[in-house]
Order: structure tokens, then sequence, then C-alpha cells
């Protein structure tokens, strides 16, 4: 084997073959690859691309490179990942709903990229909660709450680590092909049996358009499959927040409310989270009705809550999280509403931009060591058609300072257009199997 031949067969809009990926993957780990190697490849691979099979090769290398997790249970092993929006906190509400459903979820997740927020950075708005977590007491949260959202051990596909920093400073990290094997590597290294995944489209997503969306989620729909796990995709819209919060705490407060029984606190983040979970259900073999009925169950029972609450307390969080979650999240010093210009509905929302205003407050990253402010962000953010008055809210801001509150406020004015009614999008684009 040698990355020079390998490098030039990607070169040539040649795929290498699956014993030539996979050793190119443990080499990107090893470190037997150089950095001017892994950036050749990923510029070669960005340009000329891979075929079918040398994805599923490429991705079932990565995720071979270090750590793989095998269960012994008496349930499914089944996941869920989203591609990135605003205002989207499904995994804090899905995960502890399927425990409740009888399955297992070991959810390795990340932190906020650009200018969408970060499923751990959430989670650790929680005072004492930690997500790092050794493979030891993963393997007993899941087996005794049946759900546990962590970050990754440090041997989970570095190769993944490795190729994702040099992807980063070479421009190829929009690479399909990069970016499926990047993501996949990561959650099949989980030992899943059922993957569903949420490709985001529209103006808070990273793919603006339905075809680009199309294409990330046929590669990672074959590529799941074709290593092993069953995997099935949604498109899903993103042109307006998933829930009406933006940021880490305020985020985490809107799910505790959907989770105690307030369906109509965040009505488009519950309907995602039934439409993504009875997808997964299906997959164990579990009809679309009795899915559904079993997942809304978990709602109107307060079980999702319950395995929620044992979840925090069993990652070092407050052990009263499901009576007394208000007390225990942080708020932050300045509370402001935004008020409309102007009279007619809500036409169009930038979620990009909205995005970056909660960045901005300090509530997401913009170098890897920033330190998020868990307390700000925006909540009663305006719907896509809501009919406001001149005066009316759009949003209210939740900041550390004035100074970074009218700068979030004249984003927030920017971001959200008022004129006549738009047709609103539907929440589930496409699915793909």
């Amino acid at each position: 084997m040698d990355a020079r031949a390998i490098i030039a067969k990607v070169r040539r809009r040649q795929t290498p073959d699956a014993e030539e990926l996979a050793w190119f993957a443990k080499g990107l780990a090893s470190g037997a690859v150089s950095d001017a190697q892994a950036g050749a490849f990923a510029m070669a691979v960005c340009l000329n691309g891979l075929s079918a099979e040398g994805r599923i090769a490429l991705t079932s290398g990565m995720r071979d490179s270090g750590d793989v997790l095998y269960w012994d249970l008496d349930r499914p092993v089944i996941d869920k990942h989203s591609t990135g929006g605003v205002g989207d906190c499904v995994s804090l509400v899905l995960a502890p709903m399927l425990a409740a459903c009888d399955v297992a979820v070991p959810m390795i997740s990340g932190r906020g990229l650009g200018h969408t927020g970060g499923t751990l950075d959430k989670l650790e708005a929680i005072p004492g909660l930690s997500t790092s977590v050794s493979e030891t007491k993963l393997r007993q949260i899941v087996g005794d709450v049946g759900c546990a959202i962590v970050s990754a051990t440090g041997n989970i596909a570095p190769a993944d680590k490795r190729l994702y920093a040099v992807r980063d400073v070479t421009a190829t990290v929009e690479s399909i092909e990069l970016i499926t094997a990047s993501i996949l590597s990561k959650k099949l290294a989980a030992g899943l049996e059922g993957l569903i995944m949420d490709v985001k489209v529209g103006s808070g997503a990273f793919m603006k358009t339905t075809d680009e969306a199309r294409a990330l989620a046929t590669s990672l729909v074959d590529a799941g499959n074709g290593a092993g796990c069953k995997t099935t995709a949604l498109i899903t819209d993103m042109n307006q927040p998933l829930a009406p919060a933006l940021g880490n705490a305020v985020e985490v407060a809107a799910c505790m409310e959907v989770l105690s029984g307030q369906r109509d606190a965040a009505p488009r983040l519950v309907a995602l989270s039934l439409e993504l979970g009875t997808a997964l259900l299906e997959q164990t073999g579990m009809t679309t009705e009795v899915a559904r009925r079993k997942l809304e169950k978990t709602l109107s029972t307060g079980t999702a809550l319950d395995r929620f609450a044992r979840m925090v307390t069993a990652l070092g969080g407050p052990p009263d999280m499901a009576q007394d979650w208000q007390t225990h999240l942080p708020k932050a010093p300045v509370v402001g509403e935004v008020p409309a210009r102007s009279d007619g509905h809500v036409r169009a929302i930038d979620g990009e931009a909205l995005g970056l205003a909660v960045v901005n407050l300090g509530g997401g990253r913009r170098v890897e060591t920033d330190q998020v402010n868990p307390a700000v962000g925006l909540t009663e953010v305006v719907s896509l058609g809501q009919p406001v008055s001149r005066g009316q809210p759009l949003a209210v801001i939740h900041a550390a300072d004035e100074d970074s509150a009218e700068a979030a406020a004249h984003a927030v004015l920017s971001a959200i257009t008022i004129a006549d009614k738009p047709t609103i999008p539907d929440l589930i684009r496409e699915r793909i199997s």
C-alpha cells in the first residue's frame, strides 16, 4: 500500500478499492499518512468524487480506524442524526421518547458548527452535567436509562478527526463524499442497527436547495445501508427555526416544556420528533400506527420526561430536573423585545442570520477555543406566515450586556421580512429509504 498511489488513482478519476481506502483511513489515524497526503486526498475527492462503492469503503474504513462498540442488549440499538439547523433541539426530545419505547439510543453528538447549535453545548447548559464519559459509563447509562447523549471518546473514528481538521483548512468541507464518511463513521462506530438522517434544507441549513439536500441524503442512505446499518433519511424544511428558541439554555427550556406535555410550546419540534421517531421504530418492525401511538404516549404520560431527567442525573446534572428545571437553567442578565417596524405577515426568515446573531451574543463559537455562554439566545421567535402588528415582538433577546443586545436586535430586524403572507413549505419534503 502506498498513499501516493491511492491519491493518484483519485486524481485520475478512479476509485481506490476497499482495501486501499481502509488502509488509507488507518494511516490517517496512525499518522502513517502525512498532512500533505491527507490534504491532497481530500482535494482529489472534492474535485473528482468517489463511486458509490468508494463512499461505502471510505465510510467503513474510517469507522474501523478506531473503537467500534458492540452491544448485547435485549432491545434494538438505534439513533438519529441531523445535518444542522437553527432551533433544532430534536435530539433532546427524541432520545428519551425512544428510550421510553424500549429501544436503546447511544447518541454520540457534536458541538456547534458555524451558525448551527450543538447538542452537547445545549445539554451542558444544565449545571454539573458533563457529556464526556468513558465507554463503561456510556454502557451503564444506556443499559439503565435507555439513552445517553455524549461526546465521542478519544478513539471513536480517529481517522475522521484527522481528516476533518485537514478539510477545514483546505476548503474541502463541502464534498458530499467526505461529509458522508465523516458523519457515518462516527455514528456507525456506536454499533447501531438503525439510523435516521434528518437532512435540512433552507435558509437555516447548510444545504440551501432541495437538489443539494437530496444528493447528500441519497449518499448517506446508500453508504449507511452499504456499511451494514439500516438507514433512512428525511429531507426537512429549515426556512424557519424548528423551535421558537435559539441558544443553549433557552432550547433546553423549550424541550422541557415539550417533555412536560406542553406540545403547543414548539409544535414544529414535536411534529418532526414524531416523524423521525416513527421512521426509526418502523426499522425495528413496528407498524407506522403503533410506532406513532407509542411515541405520543411517552409525551402524554411523562415517561419521556422521566427518561430525560434520569439521563441528566446520570451525566452529573441535578437530580430534580423533571420537577424544578426552571431554577437550574442559567438566565441572561439583559432581556428585551425586538418590536416589528410594520404591519403584515412574516414572509421570510433568514435562519443563518439568526443563528449567527446567537453566535455573536456568545451562544456559539467563532473559533474553536471560544467559551460558550449558555444563557444567551433568542426566544419567542415568530414563525412563517404569522400576522404581526407594528410594535409587536418579533423575538425576545437574552444577552450578557446592552451592547450585544442592541447588535442582536439589528440582526433580528434584518433577518425577518414582514410583507404579504407567504406559501409555507411542508415540514417534511421527502423520504429516502
